[in-house]
């Protein structure tokens, strides 16, 4: 199996003057304004991704020690 980023090397662009493109390109689609929003948007994204894969990731471990189960005695009767 051949990896990733030799499979897609002629499709995703890794030099700077691609990126100025790209940049532009989305400059001319979505306007000066809606770029700020865009990119807030972006990291609200990127951050509730992250957030709920480490919630998905099994707890570590606590060093406390386990409660002792009570006795059976709920009061007096």
């Amino acid at each position: 199996m051949t990896p990733l980023n030799v499979q897609f090397a002629g499709l995703i662009p890794t030099g700077g003057g691609e990126w100025v493109l790209i940049l532009l390109i989305v400059l001319l689609l979505f306007g000066g304004t809606k770029l700020p929003q865009l990119a807030k948007g972006l990291g609200q994204s990127m951050k509730e991704f992250k957030k709920a894969s480490r919630e998905d990731e099994p707890a570590a471990p606590s060093k406390e020690e386990p409660k002792k189960p009570d006795s059976g005695t709920h009061g007096t009767n």
